[in-house]
């Protein structure tokens, strides 16, 4: 009889469990504590100072475009911000205004150059942490001032 009980026991906490774990966050999505939150072209964007510079969550749908969906609110022909940081999950394409072409796959270290456009490859959105140090990036992180074909 006692054996009876305990199975029957087990097997009514069993689903619970199940449902707790199921519940449990992606801390790739998960809300960062302190974080400025942004959503632009749908594009989700946490930051967060750190010492003298920026830590980013930027999360990329699927589908998106740089020369679609940002181009008409910034108004420039590429993208002329660096992004410097690690691509936690999804697949970018991009290419530089000198014809150029990249592919980053997760998980990856990236250093983009200004002056490319970039778009989500696949059906994942792509999460990119990204450090920044707001318009003295390029100086901070030694990157040149737009990407060239064969430069050093």
């Amino acid at each position: 009889m006692k054996r009876a009980r305990r199975t029957a026991r087990t097997r009514s906490t069993a689903p619970a469990r199940g449902r707790a774990l199921g519940r449990a966050r992606d801390p790739l999505s998960a809300p960062i504590r302190g974080a400025e939150h942004r959503v632009i072209a749908g594009v989700k964007l946490d930051i967060v100072r750190a010492a003298n510079g920026r830590v980013k969550r930027v999360v990329y749908p699927p589908g998106f475009r740089w020369s679609t969906h940002i181009r008409p609110i910034v108004g420039t022909e590429y993208c002329m911000h660096a992004h410097v940081g690690f691509l936690a999950r999804g697949r970018v394409q991009g290419r530089y205004r000198d014809g150029c072409a990249f592919e980053i796959v997760a998980p990856q270290v990236v250093a983009i150059e200004p002056g490319h456009d970039a778009w989500v490859t696949g059906t994942e959105a792509a999460v990119l942490i990204e450090f920044d140090a707001e318009s003295d990036t390029l100086h901070r992180f030694g990157l040149p001032p737009e990407h060239r074909h064969g430069s050093p």
